[in-house]
């Protein structure tokens, strides 16, 4: 579909503050430029986390999951995050490479609200640092240093309207394709997709860390 032409398109600022007006008080507030207590012990509780980056080749967000508490609050200004075992796409890393800005976006499994963070990362090697966030014995092969830029807190809605902490709302996965259907459709059946997901238990059990 082509918007160029769209004459309901939005494409100034003062047409989108038209539509949506000024945000309260309590949205302009609640952001800061630091790690505040508050925001800190829910970083703390978060066992699950979405990493955006932007590069060259386009933007990403990455799923982040560990432990509550994976991302250590370093400082007031220093997040730390443990880039743990995956496909080897490191599309995250080689944007961070070329540009440094990040956000995060932390979830806590039962609550509404969720917490964002901006700022710019670093990737480090340090064997030191890496060993902190060993797991099973095998630490990281890399861990992300953010510098804090923003920090707010997200009100509830959109928890709130997908439902996506109530049991009857969870799926049966056999109600979608599964990894392996999906790899075999589009390798063109060069991967076995039955055979894929007979492995993937075993696979992800043997590799998590």
């Amino acid at each position: 579909m082509d918007w160029s032409s769209n004459p309901h398109r939005i494409t100034d600022l003062h047409a989108l503050e038209a539509v949506y007006g000024q945000p309260g008080q309590a949205s302009i507030v609640k952001e800061v430029d630091y790690i505040h207590p508050h925001y800190r012990a829910f970083i703390e509780a978060a066992p699950f986390a979405v990493l955006a980056t932007a590069g060259p080749g386009g933007l990403d967000a990455s799923p982040r999951g560990d432990p509550a508490g994976f991302v250590v609050v370093e400082d007031e200004k220093t997040l730390l995050l443990p880039d743990r075992r995956g496909n080897n796409r490191i599309d995250s890393l080689r944007n961070i490479v070329a540009d440094p800005r990040v956000a995060l976006l932390f979830m806590v499994p039962g609550m509404g609200e969720t917490l964002r963070v901006n700022g710019r990362a670093a990737i480090l090697t340090d064997p030191h640092l890496l060993e902190r966030f060993a797991m099973d014995g095998k630490a990281p092969r890399s861990v992300l240093a953010v510098r804090v830029e923003a920090v707010f807190a997200q009100c509830s809605r959109a928890v709130i309207r997908s439902r996506l902490w109530k049991a009857d709302a969870l799926r049966d996965p056999a109600s979608l394709p599964s990894l392996g259907t999906v790899l075999q459709a589009l390798s063109r059946n060069a991967i076995d997709g039955a055979q894929y997901d007979r492995d993937l238990p075993e696979r992800l059990r043997t590799t998590l860390y």
